[in-house]
C-alpha cells in the first residue's frame, strides 16, 4: 500500500521545528506543477523558482512558506490580474489586495493566480477537473479546486457569491470551506455583489481547511487531533423547494446517513422552513440588482467583450427595481435571525453540495442551487468530499452550520468525513 502523503499541518510542523526543508519542498512543488498544470490549467500566472525561494525567509508566520494559490478575481502587485476576462489586459494591480496581506503575515507563499471565470460567473474557464475527466471543475473557482485536487499545492484562495466554492469542491472531490461572511476580507476582490461576495478557502481535508482557516484569521478554528465525544444532531431535509433530489445527489446523502449514524451520530429528518425559499429568491434580486451595478464600467463601456450569457444577465439584471431589492434585502434580515433560532433544534445540516456529480463537457459550470440560499444567510458550510455519485464521480456532501459557529461546523464536517472513510 503506498503511503499516505503527509498533510500540510504536519508539513508545516516539520518546517517549523527545521526538520525539513523548506527550499527542497518548494523546489519539489515547482517540478510537480510543471509538469501537471500544463495540462490541467489551473494556474493563469505563477512565481519563477528563484523569486519563490527569494521569498521564503521573509514567510514567519504558522504556514511556514506554505505555497498558496490565489484566484485570479483578487488584485494583485506581483501577478497579473484579470477577472477571467480578455477585456483586462495582463497586468499588475496598482496595489494588493486585502487578502494577499492577510495570506503573508499568515507565512504563506502566494505561488501563483489560480484560473476563474469571467468576472466569477457562469462562463467557463479552460481548468479541467482531475477526478472527473471530461467534466467541468466546477466554477467560479475552478483553478483553485483544481490547484489543490490534484495536489499541486496544499492551500487555494476561492470566492462565493452563489456557490463557487462548494460546488466546485463537490465536483472535484476536495474540501471546500465557505466561512460566516465578513470573516475573511473582501477589499481588493473584483466585486460582484457586496452583499454576498466571500472568500472561501480549499485544502485537501477539513482538519487542514480549519488549520488554514485559523492561520489567515487568527479565529480559534483548527481541530483537536483527538476530538472529545459528542453525539452530532444532524439535520437532514427531506425535500427542497428549489428542486427534487437527483439519483446521486439521493445516493450520497444515504451514505452520509448511514456513515454518521454508524460513528454514533442522531440523524434527524426534517422539513425545511418556508423561509428558506424565500431567501434562495432574495440571493437572486440581491445579487442581479448589485452586479449591474459592480460591472457598470464593462457593460457600458465594453459590452462586446462580455460573453454572451453574463452580458445577458446584466441587461436583465437592470430591470429589478430598487423596491424589489430593498424587499429583497428585508427577506435577508429576517432569514438570518429566523436561521439562529431554527439552528435550535440540532447541531448541523447536511445537504447535497451540487445538484449532481459534474456535468459532462465544458459548456457549463453546473448549478448553485443547493448554495444559493445559505450564502445569503451568510452561515458557514463545508464540502465534505468521500461520497459518489451514481457514476462514480465525486458527489460532496454539504455541512451547513449554525450562525456564525464556524468552529461547530468544520468540527461537524470532520467527523462526517472520518466517518465516510473506509474502515
Amino acid at each position: 500500500m503506498k503511503p499516505q502523503a503527509p498533510s500540510a499541518i504536519e508539513t508545516a510542523t516539520r518546517l517549523a521545528a527545521g526538520r525539513l526543508d523548506a527550499a527542497g519542498l518548494l523546489t519539489e512543488t515547482f517540478a510537480r506543477i510543471e509538469a501537471t498544470d500544463p495540462t490541467l490549467r489551473a494556474f493563469t500566472a505563477r512565481l519563477d523558482l528563484p523569486a519563490a525561494l527569494a521569498q521564503l525567509p521573509t514567510l514567519t508566520g504558522p504556514l511556514q512558506g506554505l505555497p498558496v494559490a490565489l484566484k485570479d478575481i483578487f488584485d494583485t502587485r506581483d501577478f497579473p490580474t484579470r477577472y477571467g476576462s480578455a477585456l483586462y489586459p495582463a497586468e499588475p494591480s496598482r496595489a494588493d489586495a486585502a487578502m494577499v496581506g492577510v495570506i503573508r503575515r499568515a507565512g504563506g507563499l502566494i505561488i501563483g493566480k489560480s484560473s476563474t471565470t469571467e468576472f466569477a460567473f457562469l462562463h467557463p474557464t479552460v481548468t479541467l477537473n482531475p477526478n472527473a475527466p471530461g467534466r467541468t471543475p466546477g466554477g467560479s473557482s475552478a483553478g483553485s479546486a483544481a490547484a489543490v485536487t490534484a495536489g499541486l499545492v496544499p492551500f487555494s484562495i476561492g470566492t462565493q457569491t452563489g456557490g463557487s466554492v462548494i460546488r466546485p469542491a463537490s465536483y472535484c472531490g476536495v474540501t471546500g470551506f465557505k466561512p460566516s461572511f465578513g470573516l475573511l476580507p473582501t477589499s481588493g476582490l473584483k466585486c460582484f455583489s457586496w452583499s454576498l461576495d466571500t472568500v472561501g478557502l480549499f485544502a485537501a481535508s477539513v482538519p487542514e481547511a480549519a488549520w488554514f482557516a485559523q492561520a489567515v484569521t487568527g479565529q480559534a478554528l483548527a481541530l483537536d487531533a483527538a476530538p472529545a465525544p459528542k453525539t452530532w444532531v444532524v439535520g437532514v431535509p427531506e425535500a427542497y423547494p428549489w428542486a427534487e433530489l437527483s439519483p446521486s445527489a439521493r445516493q450520497a446523502i444515504e451514505a452520509g446517513s448511514q456513515a454518521l449514524k454508524a460513528a454514533g451520530a442522531d440523524v434527524k429528518r426534517i422539513t425545511l422552513p418556508g423561509w428558506i425559499k424565500d431567501a434562495f429568491d432574495a440571493q437572486d434580486i440581491i445579487q442581479g440588482y448589485e452586479v449591474w451595478r459592480s460591472l457598470a464600467w464593462e457593460v457600458d463601456h465594453h459590452p462586446e467583450a462580455l460573453s454572451d450569457i453574463l452580458r445577458n444577465y446584466l441587461l436583465a439584471a437592470r430591470n429589478i427595481t430598487p423596491a424589489a431589492y430593498e424587499a429583497a434585502q428585508r427577506t435577508a434580515s429576517e432569514g438570518r435571525k429566523a436561521c439562529a433560532e431554527w439552528f435550535e433544534g440540532f447541531d448541523v445540516l447536511m445537504t447535497p453540495s451540487a445538484p449532481d456529480e459534474a456535468p459532462a463537457g465544458y459548456g457549463s459550470t453546473g448549478a448553485a442551487i443547493f448554495n444559493r440560499a445559505w450564502t445569503l444567510l451568510g452561515v458557514p458550510c463545508v464540502n465534505v468530499a468521500g461520497a459518489t455519485g451514481v457514476n462514480g464521480f465525486p458527489m460532496g456532501l454539504q455541512i451547513i452550520g449554525a450562525p456564525h459557529a464556524d468552529r461547530a461546523c468544520l468540527q461537524a464536517a470532520a467527523f462526517l468525513e472520518r466517518a465516510l472513510k473506509p474502515a
